[in-house]
């Protein structure tokens, strides 16, 4: 049997969810009216209900996010939650917190977060004898630790291809509750990666001023998948719970056509839902929102990832700057440009800036704001205002189900019967006098025009047959009439054969790898204690928000490394280092004071409070 492989879509609410369906989502991710790690985008039980039934249609899948931390009074909530969730026919949960395997839970799957630190073989496998059946691995991963993984575990695997990155480890980033007790593992974070700062060396001199260090591109690993599929990813999860409808068709349909020329006439994979889609936009992942773009660290570290300039969106470069012409620019492919849209460039103090285009018009540019550009400079489109209004459209991406239609008689008049691309046969019958044609000529040509029209309804017509033993004659409001009536019964046959895989959780006591946990593994309320003391554990931290030590905690740890992004690294770049840096290296915002720790044995960087206190290991390149 084919392995089935997904496409995962995020849904703010059930319009973005629906729109991601249409766009050829096997899966969307949404939220429920509490405990998703993006507390602006919760939905009610009702929408998440809606958004079940129109997926299920197309056996596409819906997952509900709660994956936040919960603390002791949250519990039973939750867990009424759960079961509500079940009843309305969700198909998995994706959670973080371990005191949702302590509950009495329905047989709903569960799925493991990217929250909950998934990096280490050794836990994955744990996470699935525990009864979790995919995990959502760490984006910090590269193939070579993913097919280890994949190997190991032996669990279902899904990985993010497209969207955002979150500079820290999923999970482990605290700053958002140092610096104003909004925690992220709560919902809430406070995004200060994406603030400006100043570097500061351990001489007290600055080395960069005003820049979003900790901001770093958008990920694109589309390029990687079949590497990912064959080192065991089954899944290919889009970023995006807050991104808009435009952002969330644009990214589902490149991937869905990319994966789609992929999986063409391959004797191991299969797409994981039914229906064919067609578009009226050629979709470009630069068009919608996105920082610029990096493949992270799937293929090793390489390349600089940091988007130092703005933490807001770059969009499609456009070309350079040619020159001012009065109270105009011409622009490099400045024909490209409308009415309306927003352009990026970096000015001389090496900030983002931006201008609207009033009018573009005999190949220049002329501006809101005439701004001073110097000749040359990059010039980026980040709000593209005529692909928007295309892609916003509900009808630039259509989602059928083929079908095949008989038209057909019987001892008491007609009956048709619609055969989908899944075997789901619908019939329905039509009492009726049969009557031959006045003229004696066929109308079936007349029927399979009208039978074609499938209009609004999630179904294709691919193959009509007509099979009569006589030209008999029937009104066309009745071959109307039957052909709505057939397509709704298969909606109805389509639901009710739809089947959700179900898993019963068992409390189980293997040991975990792990007999001592600090606060980074985010242990906020009793049971989820109980889970790990019953799998061996015998200290546990409590979370970070229930024990924060103001001025001396570590707020990050992170793969990315600003020392890496000077080509100061001493042991990717020992090469070109030069003169080495003073450490503690320091980052300053107003008040906000961060010192930074390099481990250069596991190659990572931990961001600290001002006051803590840590050893350099200078002998550690060595």
């Amino acid at each position: 049997m084919k392995k089935k492989i997904e496409i995962l879509a995020p849904a703010r609410d059930l319009i973005g969810g629906m729109a991601a369906i249409n766009s050829g989502a096997d899966a969307v991710y949404i939220g429920a009216p509490q405990f998703g790690a993006r507390s602006n985008a919760n939905n009610s039980i009702e929408d998440v209900a809606a958004l079940v039934k129109y997926a299920h249609l197309f056996n596409a899948q819906v997952f509900v996010v709660m994956n936040t931390i919960l603390y002791d009074n949250e519990l039973e909530t939750c867990r009424a939650m759960i079961w509500e969730l079940y009843g309305i026919g969700v198909d998995a949960l994706i959670i973080q917190d371990m005191a949702i395997m302590e509950m009495d839970l329905p047989p709903i799957v569960l799925h493991a977060s990217t929250q909950a630190n998934n990096r280490d073989a050794d836990k994955i496998k744990f996470l699935k004898d525990a009864g979790i059946k995919r995990v959502v691995l760490a984006r910090e991963l590269n193939l070579h630790q993913i097919k280890t993984i994949y190997d190991e575990a032996d669990v279902e695997l899904e990985f993010f291809v497209t969207g955002a990155l979150c500079v820290s480890f999923s999970g482990n980033c605290y700053m958002s509750v140092a610096n104003g007790e909004r925690s992220a593992n709560r919902g809430s974070c406070a995004q200060n990666c994406r603030l400006p700062y100043n570097l500061i060396d351990g001489n007290g001199d600055t080395l960069i001023r005003n820049s979003h260090l900790l901001s770093i591109k958008d990920l694109d690993v589309s390029d990687q998948i079949p590497n990912l599929i064959e080192a065991g990813i089954v899944s290919f999860k889009i970023e995006g719970r807050l991104k808009d409808v435009a952002y969330v068709k644009n990214n589902v349909s490149y991937l869905r056509q990319k994966l789609d020329s992929y999986l063409e006439g391959s004797d191991k994979y299969t797409k994981a839902s039914s229906g064919k889609c067609t578009y009226t936009f050629d979709s470009t992942l630069n068009r919608t929102f996105n920082r610029g773009y990096t493949d992270y660290f799937v293929n090793e570290r390489h390349a600089s990832i940091g988007s130092w300039e703005s933490p807001k969106s770059k969009g499609q470069y456009i070309g350079k700057l040619i020159r001012t012409i009065g109270d105009a620019y011409e622009i490099e492919n400045g024909e490209l440009l409308n009415n309306g849209d927003g352009l990026c460039f970096i000015n001389e103090q090496n900030e983002a800036d931006g201008i609207y285009v009033n009018k573009a018009e005999n190949g220049k540019v002329y501006p809101n704001v005439l701004k001073e550009i110097k000749d040359g400079t990059f010039i980026y489109r980040n709000n593209d205002v005529a692909f928007i209004k295309i892609v916003e459209r509900e009808d630039s991406a259509i989602r059928k189900i083929g079908t095949t239609l008989l038209f057909t008689e019987n001892e008491k008049g007609f009956e048709l019967i619609a055969t989908d691309e899944d075997g789901n046969v619908s019939t329905v019958t039509l009492e009726h006098a049969k009557e031959q044609t006045k003229t004696g000529e066929s109308i079936a040509e007349n029927i399979k025009t009208q039978l074609a029209k499938t209009g609004f309804t999630p179904y294709s017509a691919d193959e009509i047959d007509v099979v009569f033993s006589q030209n008999w004659f029937l009104p066309i409001s009745k071959i109307n009439e039957m052909r709505r009536n057939v397509f709704d019964q298969l909606s109805e046959i389509r639901l009710a054969n739809y089947k959700r895989e179900e898993h019963q959780l068992v409390k189980t006591s293997h040991p975990y790898p792990e007999t001592k946990l600090d606060f980074m593994y985010n242990v906020s309320n009793k049971t989820a204690r109980k889970f790990y003391e019953r799998h061996g554990v015998t200290e546990i931290e409590k979370a970070f928000e229930l024990q924060w030590d103001p001025g001396k905690s570590r707020v990050m740890t992170t793969k990315y490394c600003i020392k890496y992004e000077l080509k100061k690294c001493p042991i990717h770049q020992k090469d070109i280092v030069g003169v080495k840096v003073k450490e503690p290296l320091v980052l300053k915002q107003g008040e906000l004071e961060y010192k930074l720790k390099f481990n250069c044995k596991p190659c990572e960087m931990e961001i600290w409070e001002k006051d803590a206190e840590f050893e350099i290991e200078e002998d550690q390149y060595h």
